[in-house]
């Protein structure tokens, strides 16, 4: 029987209590204990045992790196339900403590994702990445080819991690040698200040199924996020729809990435260096090999493994700002381990192809909004450190300081940024 933390429990707000009910009843668990001890310890073993077990409880949970699953279904039936409300205190309690938490949508499946995939990899495998690409929309849409996007410098943060727990990426991050292919998802603002992050779709003319298939996956992912939304901001106490508000007309972004495994293919060598993503929210399906790996919030770095079905969200930048730092913007990166040459392999016997892709979109607050910390958020501390402004004017930021801002003129906030 757990021991009455009902006092504890009753500072925390109500998003964040934990199930066990306030007079704790027995737990339906079993466990084995095994105490192993020379003889001549057997006198400490009364006055240790408390203090043993206490130890061992403590260690274990500080040991989970369990990313928490979220069944999406309950919301989507009745947010009012009580399976409903156990699902959207996952999602609130994963962000605050993980930054990232895998979701299971009904309305996607893995086909979905296979059809995806398989079309991205036969791109990668012919662009020249030229002509597809658009600079002067600081890449925004349309082909980034590789050594393009180099990761912010993280040096600080990195050199506050355990050694065990430290990034492969270089201090001085050098350019990822990944691929990315912009697409723009959902409605279009009818009028911006901020008509880079807002341009037309570019078209590969030798995929007749392009436009169908990328709106197909981008359109089942920011359906996800805005589900999503809806429930973190019941999860944090906020109106219900004050996120999913916030990204209505948002430059959502469908943005696979490429990693070319042909030229590519050592241990340890980095393909998407250390960095946050500057979004609100970011979405993967499943890739079909390995190597992300997420930081937690204590400093943990934690493989990712999605399960088959299923979907993984990050806490972006965005998402950062409007809690005010309650969540963190996740950093990652994506390496190559010894999985990933396992599967390298294994699939080069199989014929199949050697480019890795991830089926990634990035959910945006719309550029013409206000970013700033939301309701209880809105603290005298945390409007200093997240000051008000318009969400294109930190997505622009974000992009200079990645090397993507190349030669636009159109933002009236640009000239100062720089």
């Amino acid at each position: 029987v757990p021991r009455d933390h009902s006092a504890s429990m009753a500072e925390l707000d109500s998003a964040n209590k934990p199930i066990s009910s306030t007079i704790p009843t027995s737990d339906p668990k079993w466990r084995f204990f095994w105490m192993f001890l020379a003889r001549h310890q057997s006198k400490r073993l009364l006055t240790g045992a408390r203090l043993s077990l206490n130890n061992y409880s403590r260690a274990f949970s500080q040991s989970d790196t369990e990313i928490p699953i979220v069944d999406m279904t309950p919301f989507m039936e009745d947010p009012t339900s009580e399976a409903s409300k156990v699902e959207v205190k996952k999602v609130a309690e994963a962000f605050h403590k993980f930054g990232v938490v895998v979701i299971k949508d009904p309305r996607v499946d893995e086909q979905h994702n296979d059809e995806f995939v398989d079309m991205l990899e036969k791109y990668f495998e012919v662009s020249d990445g030229k002509r597809d690409a658009r600079p002067e929309h600081h890449y925004q849409v349309g082909v980034t080819p590789s050594n393009t996007e180099v990761p912010r410098n993280h040096s600080e943060t990195m050199a506050k991690l355990a050694d065990s727990e430290k990034p492969l990426t270089a201090v001085e991050p050098e350019a990822d040698p990944k691929w990315r292919f912009f697409w723009r998802i959902g409605s279009k603002p009818e009028k911006t200040k901020y008509p880079s992050l807002n341009a037309d779709p570019v078209i590969p003319e030798e995929f007749p199924e392009w436009s169908e298939t990328m709106d197909m996956w981008g359109t089942k992912m920011l359906s996800a996020l805005h589900t999503l939304a809806g429930m973190t901001a019941v999860g944090f106490n906020l109106p219900p729809n004050s996120i999913q508000d916030l990204m209505n007309c948002g430059p959502h972004l469908l943005a696979p990435t490429g990693s070319d495994f042909n030229t590519y293919n050592k241990v340890n060598t980095v393909l998407a260096g250390y960095h946050y993503d500057l979004n609100f929210m970011t979405i993967h399906g499943k890739s079909r090999y390995p190597g992300l790996y997420v930081w937690l919030r204590d400093g943990r770095r934690v493989p990712v493994k999605v399960p088959t079905g299923h979907l993984i969200v990050q806490a972006g930048k965005q998402f950062e700002y409007l809690t005010g730092g309650h969540v963190l913007a996740g950093f990652h990166e994506v390496v190559i381990s010894d999985a990933t040459v396992q599967t390298i392999e294994t699939r080069k016997n199989e014929g199949k192809s050697l480019w890795r892709v991830s089926s990634t979109l990035f959910g945006h607050i719309a550029s013409d909004n206000t970013l700033e910390p939301l309701g209880h958020f809105a603290t005298e501390e945390s409007k200093q450190e997240y000051p008000s402004m318009d969400a294109g004017q930190q997505v622009e930021a974000e992009l200079n300081a990645i090397k993507l801002d190349f030669g636009s003129t159109e933002s009236p906030n640009k000239k100062a940024k720089n």
